[in-house]
């Protein structure tokens, strides 16, 4: 089979969630498959380093798709002509994006529809071409992966799509997060927080990771315990620079206990999330919430939302606050920081929920949804 890849996100030095999804995911797949051709289309310069096997084609198709204007060109008008020349039998995009003029089979992986519930949240034009396109990708879709039965549920009774027809496939986590020695604690945390415990926070900075909050509670727990403990925010600013970059420049020229880090890169983002004391993770909207695992690899306590997809992830192994409760929010990371015991057993708790999430288990449950489509377009060509 001539299978074809979406690559877009697979972009060296700038993976984020989908991104580490793909690579993971599509490393083990064209491994473990070296019966079937792969094409991989990027819409830039792609890094050698994507291109896994020898059963791998790489091809760029520009335009970069950098805004909706070239999402429409590149998938509606590119891509169809694309799929056509290389002769695809099948297309998968794991970032949920579809071809609808082309008539190959497709297969998206719909990581959540957050923009349905909270279309404000996103650019005007983002969340139209969001909200016009993706109920008409997933009823074009030949099968749909998913990555939490939350999501499951929403793409199903949303859009009104066949629940049979969408695979739960779970995200994993970079099994390179470990626990650190207290050593190497103290060693991170005067790097990242001049030598204090510190609650961190990884995400996009985004009006849904609802980071707001986060501090607003943070500041109201400094304020009834008189704790040294700080903030550390990592994650990079979305869809531009606005708003929450004026709100964070403010927070850091007045706090000192608050620091905002940017992206980091793997190695220093291992770091700094084994030598935290928690993670303090409270969205209003997650699909799966690849942090929550990350830090129970990484063998650090969770406080995180009571919605959507974050109790299926977190199961017993974490605490829980909702994302509009500050007073909650704060309470826990009182507990947090007051009872060692209770770190102590989350961590152990962690330990034994993190087993349900493996890059392994995902991209097995990858190549099933793949394969059905295979099978059933093997069968029809007998």
């Amino acid at each position: 089979m001539n299978i074809a890849v979406n690559c877009r996100l697979l972009q060296q030095g700038r993976l984020e969630g989908i991104g580490w999804f793909m690579y993971e995911n599509l490393k083990r797949i064209t491994k473990n498959h070296p019966e079937h051709q792969f094409f991989f289309i990027f819409d830039r310069p792609y890094d050698p380093s994507f291109i896994f096997s020898d059963n791998i084609k790489a091809m760029v198709v520009g335009l970069p798709t950098r805004h909706p204007f070239l999402w429409y060109l590149w998938f509606e008008w590119r891509l169809p002509r694309v799929l056509k020349k290389i002769n695809a039998d099948l297309f998968f995009s794991p970032d949920g994006y579809l071809s609808l003029r082309s008539k190959v089979p497709q297969i998206p992986v719909i990581h959540d529809i957050n923009f349905a519930h909270r279309p404000k949240d996103l650019p005007f034009l983002t969340r139209h071409y969001y909200n016009y396109f993706f109920p008409r990708f997933a009823r074009k879709a030949d099968r749909i992966c998913t990555v939490s039965e939350y999501s499951q549920k929403d793409i199903y009774k949303t859009y009104r799509i066949d629940k049979s027809l969408i695979d739960v496939v779970y995200n994993g986590a970079n099994e390179a997060y470990t626990p650190f020695t207290e050593k190497d604690k103290q060693a991170g945390r005067l790097k990242f927080a001049e030598g204090s415990e510190y609650f961190i926070f990884i995400g996009s900075i985004h009006p849904r990771k609802n980071l707001g909050n986060l501090i607003e509670a943070f500041d109201r727990f400094v304020e009834q315990t008189g704790s040294e403990v700080k903030l550390v925010v990592v994650g990079a600013e979305m869809w531009g620079k606005g708003r929450s970059e004026g709100q964070r420049a403010d927070i850091e020229n007045r706090r000192s206990n608050i620091s905002f880090l940017g992206r980091l890169e793997s190695d220093e983002l291992r770091v700094a999330l084994g030598s935290a004391l928690a993670m303090t993770f409270v969205p209003w909207f997650e699909g799966f919430g690849i942090p929550v695992v990350e830090a129970m690899y990484a063998g650090v306590p969770v406080l995180t939302s009571t919605e959507t997809s974050l109790p299926e992830v977190g199961g017993e192994a974490v605490l829980y606050a909702h994302p509009g409760n500050v007073e909650e929010i704060a309470d826990q990371m009182k507990k947090l920081v007051s009872d060692g015991d209770l770190r102590k057993e989350l961590i152990q708790k962690g330990f034994w929920q993190k087993e349900k999430f493996s890059w392994d288990k995902t991209s097995q449950k990858v190549w099933e949804c793949l394969d059905t489509v295979i099978t059933e377009l093997e069968n029809s060509h007998d």
